[in-house]
C-alpha cells in the first residue's frame, strides 16, 4: 500500500475528508511481502515476498480511480502504480531487497540462502547470484560508494561482497557465535559516509547487541548495548549532521556524525547519535510485537517504523534533537576526501533547479527530459527521446519485456489438433547484457553478425537450424594458448591425410543456407574427422619451425575454459568471441565453405592429441607457422630477398565458397583439370543466381574471393586475376612480389595480403591502386606477432588484427598505419560511458569497428564498478576513449559509428560540463557562416552533412540548463542558415 504522508504530518489533513489517506494499493503479490523499498530517484518501488518474487512498480499515468476489487468506492486508488518487470531467480521467500547508490543493481536475498543481483537498468536482466551463505540470508545493504554489499544470514555470519568482481570481501562471525534462536528479518545498515556497517541481531557477553563493523580493516570493537532481545533491524539517517549552533555563541568547529536506529524483539526502538555514547532516545512498548522494518525521510528529520502487529508509527524529531543536517555538497565533500570520488554524479542539479530559462525550444528539450526521465523502462539514465527519435515508440513507457518482443521479428506459431495455439520457442541471446556468459555458447550459434544475433540473421537460424545446438563458430576459448604453439605433429599429420581439401585462404563467415551448421556439429562434437576451420597449411611435418610450445595444447585449451568460466572479465569472455565475430564486415556478403565440401568429409582418423585441432580457426592467416615451400610448388620462386613472415594457403585439388549472399554467388575451383603442352591448367566455375560461367587458368588456384560485384584469384605463380561477377576480366594479371596469404574483395575493392607481410589494396572500378606494398613490418611489435585477422571494409578500408591484440587500418589519406582498437587498452575498460549511451545501440554494432573491436567494449562495465578510480580520472579516461572512437570511426569511413559516437560523445560533455569541448565541436559543425575564399571547411563528411549533425546534437546540449547560452546562440544561428 502507498499511503499518503500529509494526514500523517498535519492533524487538519487528517481531518480533511477530501485529502485521501491510501494513496494505491497493489494486490500481484501472491503472498505475505517482506520489504519495500523505494529507488535512489524515487521513481521506482521494488517489493519481495514469499511468493519467491521481486517485483517493480512504477506511478503510471492517472486512468482515473479504480476502487480495489470488492472494496467500497471510498477505497479507489488515487494513484495508480503498475508492475513493470518482475524478477523471477529465487527458490524460497525474499526477505530484503536493497537499491545501490544511483540505482545501478537491485539486490535481492531470499531464504535459499543466496543473493541475486539485478541490473536496474536493464530489468529483468541477472549480474549475478552471490552464493557462500549456509543459512537463510535476511538482510542487505549497500555501501553509499558503492564499492561494497554486505548481507547477513541465520548463519551467524555477516558477509561482505565486492562490487568489482562480485567476490567475498569479508565474513565476520565472531559478534555472532554465541547467537541463539533466529528472528525474522536482519536489516543491517551502512552509515552515510560509508565509514561504518551497523548489524543486527549480535551478542556480547551473552547480551543482545547491535554490532558496529569498521570499514578500515572490518574491525568488531564497539557495538550498540541496551535491547533486552535481539535486534532485527538497523537504519542509518541519509544525512550526515553535525552540531546545531548555539544563537549568539561563536561557532566552534564540530565533528561531522551520522544518527542511526535500532529496533529490537523487545519491542523497543532506540535512536544513537555516533557523537554520543549513550542512545539520544529510547521509546519502549512502542508496538505489541517485534518491530520488522525503520525508515528514514529523505529530510532526515522523520523516521517510520513498522512492526509485525500490522501498525506503522511516525517518529517526528526537531534539528534541535539531531543536529543540522550537511549540505548535499558538504556530503560530497567528505566523500571526496576519505574516497578521493565524489558521490554526485551531477552536483549542479540542485543550483540549477533555480535557473530562469530564457529561450522556448530549450524548455521543450527539458520538458522531454523529465518525461524521459519518467517513461523510460530502463534506467532513469538512458537517453533522451528527441535524441532517439526512431525508438520513441518502444521505448515510450514500454518494459524491457516489450522490447525483447520487438527484437524477435516473427514468431512462428501452429496449433495444434484441440485448437491451441503453440508458439515455437526461439533461441535468442540475452538482451545485450554486454556480458557473454558460457551459457551463451550452449543456446545459440553465434553468427559473425557484430551483435549477439544480428535481426537480419535471426530469422533464417529460427526456421533453418535446430535451435539449442551448441555453436560450433563461437566457442574458441583461448587465442594465444593455441595459436602461438604449431599444433603437434600429430596433429599435422591428421590434417595432411585429410586429401579431401580444406578450405583455406578463403574467410569463413557465414553458413550458406546455415545447413552445413549440422556438418559443423557433428565433427565439432565427435572429434573424429578433421576441422574444416583448419586450413590445411601444413603440408609437411619437416616443414614446422622448432617453435617453442609454451605448455601442452590440449592442457592450455583446458586452462582456457577453466578461465573463460571462472572470470568475471569481460575482456577475458570476450576475447573468445571477438576472433571469431570479427569478420562481419558487411552484412548479407558472407561466406562459408560450399555445403558439399564439408558434408563430403570423411577420411583423418581421430587421435588423441586432435583435441587441439578440433577448435575452429575461422581464418588462414590464424596459423602462426613460418612454412617451408614444397619443391614441387615452386613454379615461380620467390625473390631471394623476401623473408616469409606469414602463412599462406596450402594447395588444394578442389574446393568451393559463397562469395555472396544477395545476389548468391558461389565459386568453385577445380586445380590440375588437364594438361596442355605441358602447363597445368585450373578451372574457375561461377554461378550467380543460377547463370554459370567458368574460365581456365594456366596454373594451380591457392586462393579466391569475392564480392557482388568483383572476383578475384591468386594463383601459385603468385599472379593475381580480377574478373567481373559475369566472368569478364577486369585487370591484366598482376604479379605479386612474394605469395598470397590472404585475399578479400569487397564491393569494387580488392585486397592482398602477402606471405612477405605486404599489404595491397586496388580500386576494380577508378582501376587505380589505393594501398600500394605497404609492408606490415611497422606494426608488427616483435618476432612472434602474426596477423590474426584481416578484412577489408565497404569502403575499401584495409584492417589488420594482429596476434598481440591490437587491430590497425591503413588510412589512405594519411599513407600511415592508424590504430583502432586495443585489446590490452585501459582506457577501453575504465571508460564510462553507458549513461550517455542511446536506448538502443542497434546501429553500431555491425559496423566495421564494432566488429574490429568486438564486443569487449560494454559500455565500461568494469568501470560501473564506482569508487575504483577517482571521479576526474575516469572522466579524462572516458573523454579519451570516446575521442579515440570518433577519431577511428572517421578514418575507417564508417558513417554510422561515426555518428552513433558523435551523439554518445556530445553527451558526455553536456553531462560532465565540458563547455570548451562542446563548444569548439559545435563550431566544427557549423563551419563559417560566411563563404570565404580562405575557409578550408568541408560542409560533410563521411557523406553526413555537418549541419545536419549538429541539429541532432543540439536536442543533447538542451538537456543541461548550463548551456542555454551556447543552445541558443547555435540554434539561432542554424535557423539563420536555413533562412538563407
Amino acid at each position: 500500500m502507498i499511503w499518503n504522508m500529509a494526514p500523517v504530518l498535519r492533524e487538519e489533513d487528517e481531518k480533511n475528508e477530501n485529502i485521501p489517506k491510501m494513496l494505491c494499493q497493489m494486490d500481484n503479490h501472491l503472498a505475505c511481502v517482506n520489504c519495500v523499498r523505494w529507488s535512489n530517484n524515487g521513481l521506482y518501488l521494488a517489493s519481495g515476498g514469499d511468493d519467491k518474487l521481486v517485483m517493480v512498480w512504477k506511478r503510471a499515468a492517472l486512468i482515473g480511480p479504480s476502487t480495489v476489487f470488492g472494496s467500497s468506492s471510498k477505497l479507489a486508488n488515487v494513484e495508480q502504480w503498475r508492475c513493470v518487470t518482475i524478477l523471477r531467480n529465487h527458490t524460497g521467500d525474499v526477505m530484503d531487497v536493497a537499491w545501490s547508490p544511483h540505482d545501478v543493481w537491485l539486490a535481492s536475498c531470499s531464504v535459499d540462502n543466496t543473493i541475486v543481483i539485478w541490473n536496474a537498468r536493464k530489468f529483468p536482466e541477472m549480474v549475478t547470484c552471490l552464493r557462500g551463505h549456509t543459512g537463510l540470508v535476511k538482510g542487505l545493504t549497500w555501501d553509499p560508494v558503492g564499492k561494497y554489499i554486505a548481507s547477513q544470514a541465520d548463519d551467524h555470519s555477516l558477509k561482505v561482497w565486492r562490487t568489482v568482481d562480485w567476490q567475498m570481501e569479508a565474513n565476520i562471525t565472531k559478534p555472532f557465535n554465541e547467537c541463539g534462536g533466529t528472528t525474522h528479518v536482519l536489516r543491517l545498515s551502512w552509515s552515510p559516509d560509508g565509514q561504518y556497517l551497523v548489524s543486527a541481531h549480535a551478542m556480547n557477553n551473552s547480551g543482545p547487541t547491535a554490532q558496529i563493523v569498521e570499514r578500515d580493516g572490518w574491525k568488531t570493537n564497539m557495538d550498540f548495548v541496551g535491547h533486552r532481545k535481539a535486534v532485527t533491524v538497523v537504519k542509518f539517517n541519509p544525512k550526515i549532521f553535525k552540531k546545531k549552533q548555539k544563537n549568539g555563541s561563536s561557532p566552534k568547529p564540530s565533528c561531522p556524525y551520522c544518527c542511526c536506529a535500532v529496533g529490537s524483539k523487545d519491542r523497543s526502538l532506540s535512536v544513537w547519535l555516533t557523537s554520543l555514547k549513550r542512545p539520544l532516545v529510547v521509546i519502549h512498548d512502542l508496538f505489541d510485537k517485534s518491530i520488522m522494518d525503520i525508515s528514514w525521510t529523505l529530510t532526515g528529520l522523520g523516521m517510520l517504523v513498522c512492526s509485525m502487529d500490522g501498525t506503522v508509527a511516525y517518529l517526528d524529531f526537531s534539528l534541535d534533537e539531531l543536529g543540522d543536517p550537511l549540505s548535499e555538497e558538504e556530503k560530497n565533500t567528505i566523500h571526496q576526501n576519505i574516497y578521493g570520488k565524489s558521490l554526485a554524479i551531477t552536483s549542479t542539479e540542485v543550483q540549477l533547479s533555480t535557473t530562469v530559462i530564457e529561450n522556448p525550444e530549450m524548455l521543450k528539450y527539458q520538458q522531454e527530459r523529465q518525461n524521459s526521465a519518467q517513461n523510460n523502462a530502463g534506467a532513469a539514465a538512458a537517453g533522451p527521446e528527441a535524441a532517439a527519435p526512431k525508438v520513441n515508440s518502444v521505448m515510450n513507457g514500454e518494459s524491457l519485456e516489450d522490447i525483447r518482443k520487438n527484437l524477435l521479428k516473427k514468431q512462428v506459431e501452429t496449433r495444434t489438433a484441440d485448437g491451441r495455439r503453440r508458439i515455437t520457442p526461439l533461441c535468442i541471446a540475452q538482451l545485450d547484457t554486454g556480458d557473454f556468459s558460457p551459457a551463451l555458447f550452449n543456446s545459440a550459434p553465434i553468427l559473425p553478425s557484430g551483435s549477439s544475433l544480428s535481426n537480419q540473421i535471426a530469422p533464417q537460424l529460427n526456421s533453418d537450424s535446430s535451435p539449442g545446438q551448441p555453436s560450433s563458430l563461437g566457442a574458441r576459448p583461448n587465442q594465444d594458448g593455441l595459436l602461438t604453439s604449431p599444433p603437434a605433429a600429430g596433429v599435422a599429420k591428421a590434417l595432411e591425410d585429410d586429401k579431401d581439401g580444406l578450405k583455406s585462404g578463403l574467410l569463413l563467415t557465414s553458413a550458406s543456407k546455415i545447413e552445413p551448421m549440422k556438418a559443423l556439429d557433428s565433427r565439432f562434437t565427435e572429434r573424429s574427422k578433421a576441422t574444416p576451420g583448419i586450413p590445411s597449411a601444413i603440408s609437411s611435418t619437416a616443414g614446422l619451425a622448432p617453435l617453442e610450445r609454451p605448455k601442452d595444447a590440449v592442457s592450455a585449451l583446458k586452462d582456457a575454459k577453466a578461465k573463460e568460466e571462472t572470470s568475471s572479465d569481460s575482456e577475458d569472455k570476450m576475447a573468445v568471441i571477438n576472433k571469431n565475430l570479427a569478420f562481419a564486415k558487411r552484412k548479407p556478403e558472407l561466406l562459408l565453405d560450399g555445403g558439399e565440401v564439408v558434408e563430403k568429409r570423411k577420411k583423418g582418423r581421430p587421435r588423441k592429441d586432435k583435441m587441439a585441432a578440433s577448435i575452429p580457426q575461422p581464418f588462414t592467416q590464424i596459423t602462426p607457422l613460418p612454412l617451408e615451400r614444397e619443391p614441387s610448388r615452386a613454379a615461380a620462386p620467390p625473390p631471394a630477398a623476401a623473408v616469409l613472415r606469414l602463412p599462406t594457403p596450402s594447395l588444394q585439388k578442389a574446393f568451393s565458397l559463397q562469395v555472396s549472399m544477395d545476389p548468391s554467388v558461389f565459386l568453385e575451383v577445380e586445380n590440375d583439370v588437364s594438361v596442355v603442352a605441358g602447363s597445368k591448367l585450373s578451372q574457375l566455375r561461377c554461378s550467380r543466381d543460377g547463370r554459370d560461367w567458368n574460365t581456365l587458368l594456366p596454373s594451380s588456384v591457392l586462393a579466391a574471393a569475392g564480392s557482388s560485384d568483383v572476383l578475384a584469384v591468386a594463383c601459385d605463380d603468385r599472379m593475381l586475376s580480377v574478373f567481373s561477377c559475369s566472368g569478364r576480366r577486369l585487370l591484366p594479371a598482376i604479379q605479386l612480389a612474394t605469395p598470397v596469404s590472404a585475399l578479400h574483395c569487397s564491393a569494387h575493392f580488392v585486397m592482398v595480403l602477402t606471405a612477405g607481410a605486404t599489404l595491397s589494396v586496388w580500386d576494380v572500378q577508378r582501376q587505380k591502386a589505393l594501398v600500394k606494398n605497404e609492408s606490415l613490418q611497422t606494426i608488427f611489435s616483435g618476432a612472434e606477432t602474426t596477423v590474426s585477422l584481416s578484412l577489408l571494409t565497404q569502403q575499401g578500408v584495409p584492417i589488420i588484427g594482429l596476434s598481440n591484440g591490437k587491430s590497425f587500418c591503413f588510412s589512405v589519406s594519411l599513407e600511415t598505419w592508424t590504430l583502432i582498437a586495443d585489446k590490452g587498452d585501459s582506457l577501453v575498460q575504465c571508460a564510462d560511458f553507458r549513461s550517455c549511451l542511446p536506448s538502443q545501440d542497434a546501429a553500431a554494432s555491425s559496423g566495421p569497428l564494432a566488429v574490429v573491436q568486438g564486443r569487449n567494449l560494454n559500455a565500461g562495465r568494469l568501470a560501473s564498478r564506482l569508487s575504483s578510480t577517482p571521479h576526474h580520472l575516469q572522466q579524462s579516461m572516458t573523454l579519451a576513449f570516446l575521442e579515440n572512437q570518433l577519431a577511428s570511426a572517421l578514418t575507417l569511413q564508417s558513417a554510422q559509428e561515426y555518428r552513433y559516437w558523435l551523439l554518445i560523445y556530445a553527451r558526455f560533455l553536456v553531462n560532465e560540463g565540458s563547455e570548451y569541448r562542446l563548444r569548439e565541436l559545435c563550431k566544427e559543425l557549423l563551419g563559417p557562416v560566411h563563404k570565404s575564399a580562405a575557409s578550408s571547411w568541408q560542409p560533410a563528411t563521411l557523406g553526413l552533412h555537418k549541419r545536419e549533425l549538429l541539429r541532432e546534437v543540439l536536442p543533447v546540449i538542451g538537456e543541461n540548463l548550463r548551456f542555454q547560452r551556447l543552445f541558443t546562440e547555435y540554434q539561432d544561428q542554424l535557423e539563420l542558415l536555413r533562412t538563407k
